[in-house]
């Protein structure tokens, strides 16, 4: 890993920021590759002087929008097509289709944010929202939100720690844990605030018969 890390430093240092949103990008899509090993490098080269940390988050930010644009365009214009076709053959019905398009129309800016935030699945978000066609403008608002918070954190790790990889670890799992905590309280307040103006919502008259 400290292999890894010294080349990633060196490439970053090379490539300056147009690689710390390429590096970004290979994260935010479906690639597997872990952005703890790309903005603390970044963070620790603002450190030195080499490079603006203002600019290091903007970029990371950009890559990360452009990866997610990646996986929604891929589950919009190839995902979609696909399921509606051959979705029955796996049990994905097209009720189950509307079921995705209605939860991402009540809930999309909250689910694509809060995802965003969670290791292992941040990347995986667009799809589904892809696949609901979710407003575009939206999406792209939630998501570079999300991106931008993570991507601070890690940015000021390695702006802090420096090119220890340890350290970069141990805050990462700290910082994590703490926005998971941030996330169950917001989750409990939205649900909350979502079932009460569901019951505040005006009943609709029901017909009665005429006597």
């Amino acid at each position: 890993m400290e292999l890894i890390v010294a080349w990633l430093v060196e490439t970053i240092g090379r490539l300056g920021y147009p690689g710390i949103i390429a590096l970004m990008f290979l994260e935010s899509s479906f690639f597997p590759f872990p952005s703890e090993v790309v903005v603390p490098p970044a963070g620790y080269l603002a450190s030195q002087g080499h490079m603006n940390i203002y600019l290091v988050v903007l970029c990371g930010i950009l890559g990360s929008l452009l990866g997610a644009f990646f996986n929604y365009l891929i589950a919009l214009w190839l995902g979609r097509p696909l399921l509606t076709k051959y979705g029955k053959y796996f049990f994905l019905t097209p009720e189950r289709f509307q079921k995705v398009d209605r939860f991402f129309l009540n809930h999309g800016e909250i689910s694509t944010f809060v995802c965003r935030l969670i290791p292992g699945i941040r990347q995986y978000i667009s799809f589904p929202a892809g696949l609901a066609r979710m407003n575009l403008l939206k999406f792209s608002l939630y998501t570079a939100l999300g991106a931008g918070i993570w991507v601070v954190v890690l940015a000021w790790i390695g702006y802090l720690v420096g090119n220890n990889m340890a350290l970069v670890k141990q805050y990462s799992h700290h910082a994590t844990l703490a926005l998971i905590a941030g996330i169950v309280v917001l989750l409990v307040i939205y649900i909350y605030r979502f079932l009460a103006r569901r019951k505040n919502r005006p009943q609709m008259p029901q017909n009665q018969d005429c006597e």
